[in-house]
């Protein structure tokens, strides 16, 4: 038929074919081999049979008979037949046969007048080797006699060499050279025997073949079946691994993306939404150090179990790998439900697990997100859900929705990151885009301004004024932190160059990454550009997060060491929200504390109560350790007031100025500040990350996350 697409054939029916095609093959080859090698020896042995025969006959007759043709006498005639009367056996006839052809004798008969075979006889002459063939004889009473006999003959023409001994007359002249052919001996033998011997053995052999071949294709072929039918069961097997988890038996990555392909397939076309939720086992890693993998299987096995049992028939539950499960909810009718759903889930895992007799309890992280509503495909579908699940395993919510805040991967971060790269090399003529602005640092003693605060800002030219929150975490992530870190300093010892020149002596602080102070690569990089731009080291302070130092002490306290060797100030940021030891503050080369504005926004009214004493002890803390206390992020008169009363150094924040480029900040002069345990010198100013681009005063917005980083 037209177009019909061919079966292929199955393992076994191909060999089939194939190999007794080839077995016929063979045997036909093997019993026609067989029958040519023995018929060529049959005609050999006749050969040389025929040539004693020649040998026996020619012995007694005088060589210048076959010279001079002669019919033999009656007496050599007799001589002959008395010397071949020993092959009577199987001989039929013998001929003489002159150099010119003529007849000299014939055993059957006595007529001279017969001929030979021309060719033959020529040939035998000049070659002076023997030629056979095999000629079928038939005798009788007449050509329409019943009692004609049929036979096969061996027909052999021997060459007759010359031979000194049956010279009859010795004065002939010319006489042949010895071993010259003179004639020819037709010898006849009845063949009948050897074809009959051959056509036997012939026979035996293609019996002996048949059946060695036929056992041969039989053992083979069960060979091949059973291989074939392993073949079959291995490829079902490996299919069905191919599809399903081998431990748990639900479907694996393989298999979930097929029927996601399916199902978003079949969503699009009725308009109705797709749910994912991604989760995986807190702590897994540990449970199996523990307790041994085995142990870990089986409670794999028992998770398997409980979603499988607990989910809508509709539901995929497949197993990603390791502990991390995927639950595809085909048809949702909104996100929440979704959401409503994977804490269902999430509530599956409050009963203990039974690890043989040890009750385990457990705990995990959900990722969940839909489709359309935060992908368009099963890849990005996949991707989203995964970026929920890390968000909630990252804050610890148990379950989280899809939000493109959480999403560092997502395209539009990539873009970002890419202007960013812009952004750090602009173009010779460009603007630039990354600017530093400067806010006052107030001593509130006095309420004169004794340092500023620089803050980064990023006027990207299409998405407009960028907070840091946006893309300092971008900048932490990509390993671009270290070129911003380049940037701000450089930045800001520039300025400070340029306010010397001014004949003001202004300090500066930069704020580093805990990417930045884990290597002294930055250290050199200080110096350089304090060298570069004779600017002098006590105008500039550095600033580390309380987190960052106790993340990695043991590689942090040597490169703060050596920038307070330069002469540079050294504040601890963000402090209290961090877990320094009293020890550890009193061993540090640091000359500031910042007490975090999360404490500060609590003094003021609405409050929570007791944060006064919190700051108190902060403070006095401080000041055991000659350290000079900053509070950020003041907003209001009454919280400066109650920072004063309470000891407190020096303060910043919306209350006072908002952040403004160089240009617009006022001649101020710096006040000296006594370093710790050194002399007195002047204070710095910090470069940190403000969220806040327009001034705001007298009022405490909530407090937004603040990345752990060095530039704000």
């Amino acid at each position: 038929m037209p177009g019909a697409t061919r079966r292929r054939w199955s393992l076994t029916r191909y060999f089939a074919v194939v190999s007794i095609v080839a077995m016929v093959v063979l045997g036909f080859a093997l019993v026609w081999v067989t029958w040519t090698v023995m018929g060529q020896q049959a005609v050999r042995d006749g050969i040389r049979r025929a040539e004693s025969v020649q040998t026996y006959a020619t012995a007694s007759v005088p060589t210048d008979s076959f010279v001079l043709p002669d019919v033999l006498s009656p007496e050599e005639a007799a001589a002959v037949r008395l010397a071949t009367a020993g092959f009577a056996d199987n001989l039929i006839e013998v001929r003489l046969w002159a150099q010119d052809g003529s007849l000299m004798y014939s055993s059957a008969t006595r007529t001279t007048t017969a001929f030979p075979a021309g060719d033959r006889l020529d040939t035998v002459m000049a070659t002076g080797e023997s030629d056979a063939r095999i000629v079928t004889d038939v005798r009788g009473a007449g050509p329409d006699s019943d009692h004609n006999t049929q036979r096969d003959v061996l027909d052999v023409y021997v060459p007759v060499p010359v031979e000194d001994t049956r010279t009859r007359d010795s004065t002939l002249s010319p006489m042949p050279a010895p071993g010259e052919v003179v004639g020819a001996a037709e010898v006849m033998l009845d063949h009948t025997e050897s074809t009959q011997a051959l056509t036997d053995a012939v026979r035996t052999v293609s019996i002996v073949v048949v059946l060695g071949l036929v056992l041969l294709w039989i053992l083979l072929f069960r060979t091949v079946f059973t291989t074939s039918r392993r073949l079959q069961a291995s490829a079902l097997d490996n299919a069905r691994l191919a599809l399903l988890d081998s431990l748990t038996g639900l479907p694996n990555r393989r298999m979930l993306a097929e029927r996601m392909r399916r199902t978003i397939s079949e969503a699009q076309e009725n308009g109705s939404r797709v749910g994912l939720m991604l989760l995986d086992i807190d702590r897994f890693k540990d449970i199996n150090d523990s307790l041994g993998h085995d142990r870990g299987d089986e409670l794999l096995e028992q998770v398997a179990e409980r979603l499988r049992g607990a989910l809508r028939d509709d539901d995929i539950v497949a197993r990603l790998g390791g502990d991390e499960f995927a639950i595809l909810l085909p048809d949702v009718r909104s996100v929440a439900n979704a959401e409503r759903l994977a804490r269902r889930v999430r509530g599956l895992f409050v009963p203990p697990f039974m690890l043989g007799e040890l009750p385990l309890h457990v705990d995990t992280s959900v990722g969940v997100a839909c489709l359309p509503d935060h992908a368009d495909d099963p890849s990005s579908l996949m991707r989203t859900a995964d970026v929920a699940m890390y968000a909630a395993k990252h804050h610890r919510t148990g379950v989280s929705v899809y939000s493109s805040d959480e999403d560092d991967s997502s395209p539009a971060r990539l873009v970002l990151l890419g202007d960013l790269h812009r952004a750090l090399t602009p173009a010779e003529g460009e603007p630039r885009e990354l600017r530093m602005h400067y806010q006052p640092k107030i001593e509130l003693s006095s309420g004169a301004t004794i340092g500023l605060e620089a803050l980064v800002r990023w006027v990207h030219p299409t998405r407009g004024l960028l907070p840091p929150t946006v893309f300092i975490p971008l900048a932490e992530q990509s390993g671009l932190i270290h070129d911003v870190t380049r940037y701000v300093l450089t930045e800001c010892i520039t300025q400070l160059a340029e306010w010397r020149s001014e004949g003001r002596a202004t300090p500066v602080a930069v704020n580093l990454s805990a990417h930045d102070v884990t290597t002294s690569a930055v250290v050199d990089l200080i110096e350089q550009l304090l060298e570069e731009h004779a600017v002098p080291a006590d105008l500039l302070e550095v600033e580390i997060t309380e987190t960052a130092l106790v993340a990695d002490p043991s590689r942090v306290v040597p490169v703060l060491e050596r920038l307070s060797a330069l002469g540079i100030r050294v504040a601890i940021d963000d402090f209290g929200i961090g877990n320094t030891s009293i020890s550890q503050l009193r061993d540090l080369p640091v000359d500031e504390l910042k007490i975090d504005r999360l404490f500060v926004s609590d003094l003021g009214a609405g409050g929570r109560e007791g944060s006064d004493t919190l700051v108190q002890a902060m403070v006095d803390l401080a000041h055991s350790f000659d350290l000079q206390v900053v509070a950020e992020g003041v907003e209001d008169a009454s919280t400066a007031d109650i920072l004063l009363r309470l000891g407190v150094d020096q303060a910043q924040g919306f209350l006072y100025s908002q952040a403004v480029p160089a240009g617009d900040l006022p001649l101020v002069g710096a006040v000296p500040r006594p370093r710790r345990g050194r002399s007195s010198r002047a204070g710095a100013v910090s470069v940190v990350q403000d969220v806040r681009p327009g001034p705001v005063r007298h009022a405490r917005p909530p407090r937004p996350p603040r990345p752990d980083s060095t530039i704000e």
